[in-house]
């Protein structure tokens, strides 16, 4: 039987099989609200065979986002859109994940295709808010350094958005720690240089981001897993390690959080090795020396290069994300190329090889 198509539980959930949708911003929100391009984007995927749908970073209050355009839930009313496209994905036999996120000093930019650049107050952007009033980049805005009560107000948003989420029947919940955002600035010595509880060591830099996830682990079905994903690496040699990122994944771990996705970067600009499984042994080391499942992220393209992961004990999941973009039926082709049976929809069926 192959790995990558062998079901697996964690908690209650059953997931027909190890391939998860990453979550990708689509930057096509409006104040926060998903529409029907997300209906079809992500119920495509689920149409398409994968086991897990997890919805893009999903700001859990206005200034969290990265862009004007992303998804949100900080109020109920964001709810209700988030619905029909959690019944739609459960229907096609796929689990509805979600993943709730603070964008931090990376907030208030453009979309992508039209360059990326900061968005100012006046074109209906925002100020920033960080651990330190250290800005992303050249280009970027010094953010406001958070204060106490800040802190304790992006602790309830994280909190609120967490029982929103349930409220909408999403199954999985993620906690977005990586790719330079709020709380990995927090983890960072490069982006945090506070000198209270929450900056300096290594046990005041996880404090903020263990307050949260022990918030939303307390909030969410204990019947239910919750997810982190961390940058296991900021690839600068006085950043965040893989070395301080097993220390975290312990805490993290005695919360009660389920798995860790294994991505890396995001912080600063910096050269990275990218190339195919280039972020596997962070997933491996931590599946190992932690005890704690993993997912392996980034550039895993080939079904036989997923099922390798996965038999080799590397990790117990793969994330895909770019390849689901550009083959939304990966996972059908696949099955074929590895010699596993699998359901498809009933429309279909004309099309499935004999």
């Amino acid at each position: 039987m192959s790995k990558l198509f062998e079901p697996f539980c964690i908690r209650s959930v059953r997931f027909k099989n190890r391939i998860f949708l990453s979550p990708m911003c689509m930057y096509s929100a409006e104040e926060g609200f998903v529409n029907e391009w997300h209906l079809v984007h992500l119920g495509s995927r689920a149409v398409g065979g994968v086991s897990l749908v997890m919805v893009e970073a999903t700001a859990v209050s206005p200034e969290g986002r990265i862009t004007p355009f992303d998804s949100g839930i900080w109020s109920d009313r964001h709810i209700e859109p988030f619905i029909p496209i959690v019944n739609f994905i459960s229907k096609q036999g796929a689990v509805a994940g979600i993943q709730i996120a603070h964008a931090g000093r990376k907030a208030s930019t453009d979309k992508p295709w039209f360059g990326g650049a900061p968005v100012p107050p006046e074109r209906n952007g925002w100020i920033p808010i960080a651990p330190s009033p250290i800005p992303f980049d050249a280009l970027s805005p010094i953010p406001m350094e958070m204060t106490h009560k800040d802190i304790h107000r992006v602790e309830e948003d994280f909190a609120r958005a967490t029982q929103r989420a349930r409220k909408a029947g999403f199954q999985v919940l993620e906690i977005h720690m990586a790719h330079g955002y709020l709380l990995h600035e927090f983890l960072s010595p490069l982006s945090n240089k506070r000198t209270d509880e929450f900056g300096g060591s290594l046990e005041n830099r996880m404090r903020f981001p263990l307050i949260v996830a022990k918030a939303v682990r307390s909030l969410w079905p204990p019947e239910l897993p919750v997810f982190v994903r961390i940058s296991a690496s900021d690839w600068h040699k006085d950043g965040w390690d893989l070395e301080q990122s097993i220390s975290f994944c312990h805490r993290l771990k005695e919360i009660g959080i389920d798995l860790i996705d294994c991505s890396s970067g995001g912080l600063i600009n910096v050269p990275i090795p990218i190339g195919p499984n280039y972020q596997v042994p962070f997933s491996q080391s931590i599946r190992k020396q932690v005890g704690i499942m993993t997912g392996a992220v980034g550039m895993i393209t080939d079904p036989w290069q997923a099922e390798g992961i996965l038999s080799e004990n590397k990790a117990d999941c793969v994330f895909l994300a770019r390849e689901l973009l550009r083959e939304p039926y990966w996972v059908l082709k696949a099955a074929d190329a590895l010699g596993v049976k699998v359901s498809w929809p009933s429309q279909y069926l004309r099309a499935k090889p004999s």
